[in-house]
């Protein structure tokens, strides 16, 4: 982290903004740019060129698209498969939380029903009724639950596979539509195999095993072999539901990408800094945008609307990140500590607090010039980020390291 300014775009003729741009996104996987690669392309065509107002605009439509594209997320399969709890884990909610998906032994959802994430805007996650219940018999399903408009299919199961799930499989293929095959409740398989192998029992193969059963099925009738994935809903960092995370997002069209990214719960420090990965692009961008035009560096204290807008970006980060204060409260009640116990092993509760010899706008100039200090100068050469983007990255960085410690303090309370 921390190394922005080091590899900010340097302005001394378009070849060098153009290599520069290049040089960046180079860093980044194809998996996990948010961008796609044409867009980078067109952008850099225009640097090339010197077409510098052309470059602003793609990346102004770039932005916008990240930020309005729908994401559509169907999880169906068989009734009482678990698609429920799946649904309340992707949306960082509990089973029994305020606004989760009902979850239960028999089949709960009867009717299709569509669940906002509660902290990305365009993300919704549907609960598909299961597949041959009376109401949506196998052979009108897809067309009953308008297929056409998901992004993704996740079948659930929690057993063998039947034949309603192999058809549903076929069809889905049929549409060129991405599916996924998630086993769920495997803590459950595990445990029932070493309760009745308990001297021969071995995890790995085990689950080696649930899946070889799932493949042959599908081999068994000239279907494609789907990814299979073993996960338990109550237990997400550890079995596959990392790398389902991890299949999801690469499967995403860059556009997409980043909100899905940041949607996902923090169940890995990996997990926690592909965030943070994607949240620094987005950033990154927005200030190339606002900068690249630029010719005089912008001097001077903070103006009260930066320091205003500064404040409402610190609270996006937290909140995105779950170090929010609602957040913070939820997980103190849970280990049975007092919230600010918790807090005080943070940073960022307590980056914008100031005592009465200090003004908010003066402590952020301090963080300005301790962040610049620590990546080799506060501006680009020749190229002028707004002094308040790289206060988005020491909050980014802020943050993230508070995500990591909260996630730490998570894994040895269980």
């Amino acid at each position: 982290m921390g190394q922005l300014l080091s590899r900010t775009p340097k302005n001394d003729d378009n070849g060098s903004l153009e290599s520069s741009f290049t040089e960046y996104f180079q860093n980044y996987k194809p998996e996990n740019k948010i961008i796609s690669e044409e867009t980078i392309h067109l952008i850099e065509l225009h640097l090339k060129k010197g077409n510098i107002q052309g470059a602003n605009s793609v990346i102004n439509d770039a932005l916008k698209n990240i930020d309005n594209a729908p994401i559509n997320v169907a999880v169906t399969g068989e009734s009482g498969a678990g698609k429920s709890s799946l649904i309340n884990a992707l949306r960082g909610v509990k089973d029994d939380g305020e606004g989760a998906a009902e979850t239960g032994v028999t089949e709960t959802t009867m009717d299709i029903k569509s669940y906002k994430h509660p902290k990305i805007k365009n993300l919704t996650l549907w609960d598909l009724p299961g597949i041959g219940t009376l109401k949506f018999p196998p052979k009108s399903y897809l067309e009953k639950v308008e297929f056409k408009k998901y992004d993704f299919f996740i079948v659930a199961s929690s057993q063998r596979l039947t034949i309603h799930e192999v058809e549903l499989a076929k069809a889905i293929r049929l549409m060129n539509k991405n599916y996924y095959f998630v086993r769920t409740k495997v803590d459950f398989d595990l445990d029932n195999e070493k309760k009745a192998k308990p001297r021969t029992f071995n995890r790995e193969n085990t689950m080696e095993n649930i899946r070889k059963s799932y493949l042959k099925v599908f081999i068994d009738n000239q279907i494609g072999e789907p990814q299979v994935f073993l996960i338990s809903n109550h237990d997400l960092s550890d079995y596959e539901f990392p790398i389902l995370m991890d299949t999801l997002v690469k499967d995403l069209p860059a556009q997409k990408r980043h909100n899905f990214m940041l949607s996902l719960p923090n169940v890995t420090e990996a997990a926690i800094e592909r965030k943070y990965n994607s949240a620094k692009q987005c950033v990154w961008l927005e200030a190339l945008k606002d900068g690249v035009c630029s010719t005089v560096p912008v001097v001077g204290i903070l103006m009260d609307s930066d320091v205003e807008k500064l404040k409402a970006s610190l609270n996006h980060y937290r909140d995105l990140f779950g170090v929010d204060d609602q957040s913070l409260e939820f997980m103190a009640k849970e280990a049975q500590v007092p919230v600010e116990q918790l807090k005080k092993k943070l940073k960022s509760p307590y980056l914008l607090e100031t005592n009465k010899e200090e003004t908010l706008g003066g402590k952020l100039l301090k963080y300005l010039e301790k962040f610049a200090s620590a990546n080799g100068g506060l501006l680009a050469t020749g190229l002028y980020f707004r002094k308040s983007y790289y206060l988005h990255f020491y909050f980014l960085d802020t943050v993230t390291e508070d995500a990591k410690i909260l996630l730490g303090e998570a894994s040895s309370k269980n």
